[in-house]
């Protein structure tokens, strides 16, 4: 007998959105998404993707939801069959723009990097970057609910996790290759023995406090002020970008 489970299976991604955007007069509809909003060191990563719809890849899903080697080998198939656009926001933009502004930095410059333009836009979660040269629609949770946002949920993390392990082989006493830049115990470890290095997030409080712990030698508790907030974000940036007409 199978027991019984009060959580039904979760459902792949489809073509839904991409489908309904068809209808209301799309062509080319890209997904966007993006890898790496909550480390403590590296790049945010973002891609965009335009599916070819007679050869997707089977098996696209949540990135977060694979294993590191279905991503790979996804990334492979989706990389060979699709119009694709990658976009690193480095710590500098992260640091100048805050992190949320320099996601949606980068999923702009994404979008106006594909090689072929899309005029329609599916983005992961609740906000549409401004400038974007088509209409754009936020869909919450789109990685797990359209496929195209999928697929670039896919590239962006590979592509993150393969910048991750250049960032090891240069600074490998923080364990870049295996936390990502997340907030390991070991990470946190490397930290405080360490203090931050050149690709951490000095706008990020933990890195803020292991800096300050490292300079004045207190190593015991967090050196930022209680109540210590980060400050407002700034308002979004607009940047022009200077893209060739199709042929």
């Amino acid at each position: 007998m199978v027991p019984k489970t009060d959580s039904p299976a979760p459902l792949a991604p489809t073509l839904r959105f991409e489908k309904r955007a068809v209808r209301n007069g799309a062509t080319l509809v890209a997904g966007v998404d993006e890898a790496g909003r909550g480390p403590l060191a590296g790049p945010v990563v973002v891609a965009a993707v335009i599916l070819n719809r007679r050869r997707i890849p089977d098996g696209l899903n949540d990135s977060k939801v694979l294993t590191a080697e279905r991503r790979e080998a996804l990334y492979e198939d989706v990389m060979a069959s699709s119009i694709v656009s990658v976009v690193a926001a480095p710590t500098a933009i992260i640091a100048e723009l805050n992190i949320l502004h320099a996601s949606l930095w980068a999923m702009r410059r994404a979008v106006l990097s594909l090689s072929v333009p899309p005029d329609h836009v599916l983005v992961d979660g609740n906000i549409v970057p401004k400038g974007l040269p088509c209409r754009g629609e936020a869909v919450i949770d789109g990685d797990a609910l359209s496929l195209s946002i999928a697929a670039a949920s896919i590239v962006a993390k590979v592509t993150r996790d393969r910048m991750c392990e250049i960032m090891h082989c240069e600074e490998p006493h923080y364990g870049f290759a295996s936390h990502k830049g997340y907030s390991a115990a070991a990470h946190f470890r490397a930290l405080e023995t360490h203090g931050p290095g050149r690709y951490h997030r000095m706008d990020f409080a933990p890195c803020i406090e292991a800096d300050t712990r490292r300079k004045t030698g207190i190593m015991i508790g967090p050196l930022i002020p209680a109540g210590w907030t980060r400050p407002a974000p700034k308002p979004q940036f607009e940047f022009v970008f200077e893209t060739a007409s199709a042929a």
